[in-house]
């Protein structure tokens, strides 16, 4: 990073009389505006993703970290279920009074998971992906409405200070507080289906606020992330004076990213064949058209702010060399602008490890089915 400012510093000693470059290629695009945020990249990891522990699917282990480390990348997303590391009947649903009844053993696991990808060099990112009373997918039933009720924007806080005390003396180098994985409105929070559209801005600025400086009460210096407006599609425009970075999502164009995804597509076996590029509506999409669609946070970028890509990636039924021909894309685009990613995920139906797709010749790494190809392009990035 420090290497990168001084090199911008120096910019204007690019170019010779004749206007020939003095720097190379490499060093003419680290030339351009810094992202406030580093270029980690890196994957999702779902060890807390369900809200019931007794539903965990994924082990995280010291060796995945490793592995990731050793292919060269620094950056591991935690989206959590407030519910998993929370005490309360599971026969029924959760009422207010048990939101912030904390079960120590669960977040024990928490700590673990956080120590041993820091252990291995990884930054780590802890995420509400459901805070008390919202979020973006179906499946639990919430006592209140985040967007609605106070008692549950106090829980929101609760949580939050929870583990900013919890991670006080961590460095920014080591840990950040992704506040709410996209954010939206749903017309419906028990329908997968659902219309879904951005929260009024001022409103989702004051859970920014609330929950940046319920963070840094417990350590001024630590690192708040929040995700893009309308399912972390937006940029949010009036945050800029918070200190407070912003994630966003490479799940464009959703034909080619959830192609027959169950849970996004009512009909998924009446979908067309997709291909990349591609033709929605008479128009083309292909990488001057993910250029466009990624134009606003390449702009929050060259205004001084702080951008990620928290999530990204293609399900497993996207055709294996669709996914892979659009990725190639849509990362060439990000790395350009010192953007970085996070797979979703690192083992699973959208990952390098054990995706189940019937497209690929896995290759066995110490008992795992790796997907080498996609791995490969994800280290040309690194």
């Amino acid at each position: 990073m420090q290497r990168r400012k001084m090199i911008k510093q120096a910019g204007t000693l690019a170019f010779g009389l004749a206007g020939l470059p003095l720097l190379s290629a490499g060093e003419l695009l680290a030339a351009k505006p810094t992202n406030a945020l580093p270029r980690w990249k890196g994957f999702n990891v779902l060890d807390f993703f369900h809200p019931d522990p007794r539903m965990r699917r994924q082990h995280t282990t010291r060796d995945h970290f490793r592995w990731m480390a050793d292919w060269g990348f620094d950056f591991v997303r935690v989206p959590m279920a407030y519910p998993y590391y929370v005490d309360f009947d599971r026969t029924r649903p959760i009422n207010k009074e048990e939101v912030c009844r904390i079960d120590d053993k669960r977040v024990h696991e928490v700590v673990e998971l956080v120590e041993q990808a820091n252990s291995q060099g990884l930054h780590v990112s802890l995420n509400l992906h459901r805070a008390p009373g919202f979020c973006v997918n179906a499946g639990f039933e919430e006592p209140y409405n985040l967007w609605a009720d106070n008692e549950a924007m106090d829980a929101f806080v609760f949580h939050w200070t929870h583990w900013a005390k919890l991670f006080r003396n961590k460095t920014h180098e080591y840990i950040s507080f992704d506040l709410l994985n996209e954010p939206c409105f749903r017309e419906d929070m028990n329908d997968q289906f659902s219309r879904r559209s951005a929260v009024p801005k001022d409103l989702y600025r004051n859970l920014i606020v609330k929950g940046s400086d319920a963070i840094r009460m417990a350590n001024p210096t630590h690192l708040v992330i929040a995700d893009g407006n309308n399912i972390g599609t937006e940029v949010i425009d009036n945050i800029s004076d918070l200190d407070v970075a912003q994630s966003c999502r490479g799940y464009a164009p959703g034909l080619v990213s959830h192609y027959k995804a169950p849970w996004v597509f009512q009909h998924p076996n009446n979908l067309p064949p997709v291909t990349w590029p591609s033709e929605e509506n008479g128009v083309l999409q292909d990488k001057a058209w993910l250029r466009k669609h990624f134009a606003p946070w390449i702009d929050l970028v060259n205004q001084g702010g702080g951008v990620h890509c928290g999530e990204c990636g293609a399900w497993k039924e996207t055709p294996h060399q669709v996914a892979l021909s659009w990725m190639d894309d849509m990362f060439s685009i990000l790395t350009e602008h010192g953007i970085g990613f996070a797979l979703w995920e690192f083992d699973g139906t959208f990952g390098i490890l054990n995706s189940d797709r019937t497209d690929v010749a896995y290759e066995d790494w110490y008992g795992q089915k790796l997907d080498r190809k996609m791995l490969d392009l994800l280290t040309k990035f690194v």
